[in-house]
């Protein structure tokens, strides 16, 4: 899937995925709060239990790796009723891994989201590096 076959409203989606990513590199917590509906919750690939609101939230803060750089590569964004999303897309990033050192991880996420003020909110996720269960 290009980006230039997306509709306006499927690019303001994915727009919103980006976003999400760029608030990750900043380790922005309180644009990803905001970001996540109150009851959102969601699968990350080898975790034995969900990962729930907070988790998601501290997993782009200060005490996790930082994203130093990534790329998305979308495959597919619907809306359904024109209030719900959802985005499938493969990713490659490079995590900090350490003093002066990063490794680079790919895997794919399925997300959820919901249109509300003409804002799409976070309900949802699955997926995670590849290779893990």
């Amino acid at each position: 899937m290009q980006l230039d076959e997306l509709t306006a409203d499927q690019k303001k989606l994915w727009s919103r995925v980006d976003a999400l990513w760029q608030m990750s590199l900043s380790q922005d917590t309180a644009s990803v709060s905001s970001a996540l509906h109150s009851d959102y919750s969601g699968w990350v690939t080898g975790q034995d239990k969900l990962h729930e609101r907070e988790a998601a939230i501290a997993s782009v803060g200060p005490s996790s790796p930082r994203t130093l750089n990534y790329e998305l590569q979308p495959l597919g964004v619907n809306i359904f009723d024109g209030i719900i999303g959802v985005v499938h897309y493969k990713y490659t990033a490079e995590i900090e891994s350490g003093t002066n050192s990063s490794k680079s991880v790919s895997g794919r996420w399925s997300e959820v989201y919901l249109q509300k003020n003409g804002e799409w909110i976070m309900l949802s996720v699955s997926g995670g590096p590849d290779g893990e269960r």
